[in-house]
Parts: C-alpha cells; structure tokens; sequence
C-alpha cells in the first residue's frame, strides 16, 4: 500500500515537472517572437546628438544659457587631453567668441535631421559640413563626425580637427565692431543671455538694409530705363514690376546677413534669425513665380485677342490659376519644412490623393488634354464651317470641356474635347480653293461632231472665267453608259468663302446650259427608249473579206492574239494623227515662228 501510495506521488510529480518545463519553453518561445515582432528602440540621447540638426541646436542652446560645460559634450575632447572641466569650458567660450567675431552655421532647417547625415555633399558617409568661420586671421571648416559605429546609435559630435583648429585659434586683442562701438550698459544688460544691443542692432540693420536694398533697386531701375528701349512699354513695364519686389527682398536678406555676421552679432541672435532669412527667401520666389505667372498670362491672352484667338484665352486662364495654385501648394509645403514639420507623409498622401483623383477625373483630365491639343493645333476656330465625323455645322465656342457646333437645322451639338481631338475634322473654312467636279451625261443621239463642240465651248468657258483659277481645267470624254455619254469636269474656284463659291459656280452651270442648248444636243435622263426599226442583214461581202483576212493572218503566222508582235506594236506607234485635222497644235504655231 505504501509502494503504491510513493508510486503514485512519483507520477504526480513528474507530471507536475513536466508541465511547468512545457510552460516555461512556451513562455521562452512567445518571448523570443515577440522580441522579434517589436524591433529593439533605439533610446534617445538626452543631448539631442542623434542627428547632425541636433547637435548643431542643442550646441546653441547651451552657449545661450551659457552652459559651457554641457556645450563642450558637443565636441570630441579625449579624457586624457582634457581632463580639467575649466579647459573644456576655455574651448567652448573660444569657441562662441570665434562663432561672434565671424562664424556662420547653416540654417537649421538645410541642416541633416537624419541619423545617417547627408549622402549628397560629396563627403564620406558619417562627415557633415555644416558652417565655417572667416575672419582676418584665420578660416576654418566646421564639420560634424558621427562617433558611433554602425552598430551603435548615430552620436555626432564636432570633430577633433575641428576642435583642434578652434583650440589653436588666437583671439587675443580681437574685438568686433560691436564690442567697440556698442556703450557698456547695452552690453551689460542682457536678454537670453544675449547684450541687449545685440537685438537693438539687428531691428536697426533690419531696417537699414530694407532702405539701402530700396535705394540700389531704385538705382538700378533708373540704368535699365536708361539702357533698355523697351523698358518704358507696357511689356517693359510688367517685366520691372515683376522682378521689383522679389529682387529687393533678396538683396535685403543678403545685405542683412552680410553686414550682421561683419558686425560681430552673436550666433546665437543669427542662428535664431536664420529661419527668418530662409522664409523670406523662399516668399521672394514664390513671389516672383507669381507674378511671372501672370505676366506670361497676361502677355499671352493679349496675343491670343489680337490674333482673333478668343478661345485660347480660357484655357490661358485656366493653366494660369493651376499655376498659381501649384506655386500656393509648393510654397506651403516648403514652409512647413523650414519650420521643422516632416512633410514626407504629408507628400506621400498627396501623391496617393493625386493618383486617385486622376483616375475619379480621367474624363475630366481627357477632356483638358483635349482642349489644350485643340488650342496647341488649331483645327477648329469659333465662326468655322466644318464637319466632325458625321457632324456638318459652325464652330460657336470652345470651351475648356467640349466644343458646340450649330448645325445646318439650327440645333446644337455639344461635343467633348477629348472625343473632338480623336475625332476626322474636315474644316471647310481653311480651304484656299473651292472644286468644280460635275459630271455631265449627253443624250446617246449626241453625235461626235456635237462632243467635239461641247469639249471645245465647255473648256473655252472655264479658261474665260475671272473665279477659275488659272490651273489649266480638265475637260473630258470619259465614257459611254448604257443610259448616257458622260463628260467629267474638273477646275478649281477662287473664293473668299463657301457662299461665294457657290454664286460661282450656279453662273458656270448657267452657262454651260447655254452651251449645252446652242449644241443642239440635250442632257440624258435615266430612261429606257424602245427603237422601231427594220432589219439590216449582215453583209456576206465584208464578212467574206474579213475571213481572208483572218485566213491570211493564220497562214503567215500574223494573227495579233492573245498577244500583239512586239513588232508589231512599233509599227503602230505613232501612226494615228493627233490630235486629229483641224485642231489646234501649238507644235505648228512654233515651227512656223
């Protein structure tokens, strides 16, 4: 009883063993594939050195709080070579007064905010440039290292020769323009840890500037009108006042930057400002697409009116406001990427948004591209007659979706753009001459003298006409129906318009009736004539010469059939007289000259 009891408490905790071992593996298992769902995040470096934007900002804002020491973390510095806190602190404030005297940073936003840096500078990959310092005595390069191995998180920092050429720097005796200039009180009193003359010097350049940059504009207006022809037009005059104020704002943000950074105004005033400067540049383009955009339109619709091109003029309008509207979202996007806002979502929904929207408006766009190739081509213009495919009517306007035509009934056809472009367009306006093609059937009775005379009058006709162009007519026989001889005309009428060619060509056919009934022969009718007559038997003389003469063909081999002697045919050539006696041969006219 007791083995039995020790055996079943054996298996229970064997058991027990194995379900808790089960468990464990399965919790180890859950664990590594969450571990590898969830990627390892990547913590945060509490200086904000992950990035080269970072590190340049947040070396600003310890100079600004005159933290020196948490400035120095933004520089490589060994242990070894500087162990005591004060020299850190010396490098950093060297560092400041150089960044005063002439130093420079690039704006924050052109700045890398990427762990990687910038890949297209032309630099080694982990190397970033990101200002200089220039005075008198010496000019060096700022470059930011990452530090980190590619295993690590990113850590940029300043580079050690970077550090190294700031440390040998001498700046003893150097003072800038402001240090000499300024009184104590306004250097002493500060304003985020900056003298408070800083700020007064940068509101009074600001202001000077603005004046100086309007004096050299106005200058330079003064040469161009002096120089340029053309400048006191209307045309002259837009282009001016289109580059006018965008013009200014540039040269006032270049001489802003230029004379605060030779005045010696502290990084800390110009990096803030930075931003400033870069959205005033970036409003002067936008301005000047602006106002491009509406010289070009303005320009173009004025050319369009004096050519008679009333239709162009919408489309030049509304390729106009899609301008302004692309320069209006441009312009938006590039500020909110100045001011630090990742627009690298916003764009990637616009363009899922755009391919959307183009494929809800394919007919809409279809019918666009359509107007466009129907200003670009010209097939049609408002006042044409024309017809399109099946459609004969007058053009009555062109619009940027469909184009209405007024038919011959007086209805209207409204037909869109895109369907027009890919449409058969038979412009009846645009012909430089008006065809004359009737074709003329002459009663069977007509004898050959009678044709003859026909051809003759009917031809002297068309070369007597002043609204026959002067290309030779054509005239002729064409063949004989069972119901009529046909005599087809071709000639040409020279016409201002359609109604004109058709004035012209009632008086041709009016005359030619004339003619017709001066002939004594008459136009054939579809009809059918029943002839009384007696019958003639065939001659058995000719029918007894014409066998001879087939028998002698056969004898000597002379029979032309199926296929003419070659020879044959050269003696034929050339033996028929024509034109036939008693018609003109200008030939003769020439031998007897």
């Amino acid at each position: 009883m007791v083995s039995g009891t020790k055996r079943i408490l054996f298996f229970f905790l064997l058991s027990l063993t194995f379900l808790v071992n089960t468990n464990t593996a399965e919790a180890q298992l859950l664990g590594a594939a969450k571990t590898t769902e969830e990627p390892v995040k990547v913590p945060d470096d509490s200086l904000g050195r992950r990035t080269p934007q970072g590190t340049v900002n947040g070396f600003i804002k310890a100079l600004g709080d005159q933290n020196y020491l948490r400035a120095s973390q933004y520089l490589v510095l060994s242990k070894r070579s500087y162990r005591k806190t004060a020299e850190r602190i010396e490098i950093a404030k060297t560092f400041q007064k150089l960044l005063d005297q002439g130093g420079n940073f690039s704006p924050s936003s052109i700045l890398s905010n990427k762990e990687l840096g910038r890949l297209d500078d032309n630099l080694t990959t982990g190397i970033d440039l990101v200002g200089n310092v220039s005075t008198d005595k010496i000019d060096i390069q700022l470059y930011l290292e990452n530090q980190s191995d590619d295993s690590e998180p990113a850590l940029w920092l300043f580079s050690a020769e970077t550090v190294e050429a700031i440390r040998g720097a001498d700046i003893s005796g150097e003072k800038t323009f402001l240090d000499r200039v300024l009184p104590k009180f306004l250097k002493d009193r500060k304003l985020g840890n900056v003298p408070i003359g800083h700020w007064g010097v940068v509101v009074v350049m600001a202001v000077v500037t603005y004046l100086l940059s309007r004096l050299l504009i106005f200058v330079l207006i003064f040469l161009i009108q002096k120089v340029w022809k053309k400048a006191d037009t209307e045309k002259g005059t837009a282009i001016i006042d289109a580059f006018t104020l965008p013009v200014q704002m540039y040269l006032t943000v270049i001489l802003f930057v230029a004379f605060t950074q030779r005045m010696g105004i502290s990084i800390i005033v110009r990096q803030r400002f930075s931003i400033i400067i870069i959205t005033i540049g970036i409003v002067a383009f936008l301005i000047l697409l602006w106002r491009m955009t509406d010289f070009v339109s303005m320009y173009t619709r004025s050319r369009m009116n004096n050519r008679g091109r009333a239709s162009a003029v919408s489309a030049v309008l509304f390729l106009s406001r899609t301008m302004k509207a692309a320069i209006v979202v441009i312009g938006i996007i590039a500020l909110l990427g100045i001011i630090g806002v990742d627009v690298t979502a916003g764009l990637a929904a616009l363009g899922i948004g755009g391919i959307a929207l183009a494929l809800g408006a394919q007919k809409t766009i279809e019918n666009f591209v359509g107007s466009v190739s129907l200003i670009a081509d010209q097939p049609l213009r408002v006042g044409d007659y024309c017809r399109v495919d099946d459609i004969k009517g007058t053009v009555e306007a062109i619009g940027m979706r469909s184009t209405t035509l007024r038919t011959p009934a007086r209805t209207i056809v409204t037909i869109p753009n895109g369907q027009l472009s890919a449409s058969k367009i038979e412009n009846y306006a645009h012909r430089d001459r008006f065809i004359f093609n009737p074709i003329l059937g002459f009663r069977m009775e007509t004898t050959p003298d009678q044709m003859r005379y026909l051809l003759v009058e009917l031809k002297s006709l068309l070369l007597a006409h002043p609204s026959v162009i002067n290309t030779p007519p054509i005239v002729r026989f064409t063949g004989i129906t069972a119901d009529a001889l046909k005599v087809e005309i071709t000639a040409y009428i020279e016409a201002i318009n359609f109604e004109t060619s058709q004035e012209v060509q009632e008086d041709l056919l009016l005359r030619m009736l004339d003619i017709i009934e001066s002939s004594g022969t008459s136009l054939a009718y579809p009809s059918q004539t029943l002839y009384m007559t007696r019958d003639t038997p065939v001659s058995n003389e000719k029918a007894e010469e014409v066998a001879k003469t087939v028998k002698k063909w056969k004898k000597n081999g002379e029979l032309q059939l199926p296929k003419f002697d070659p020879k044959r045919v050269e003696e034929l050539k050339g033996s028929i007289k024509y034109p036939d006696e008693g018609s003109f041969n200008p030939d003769d006219e020439e031998t007897l000259l």
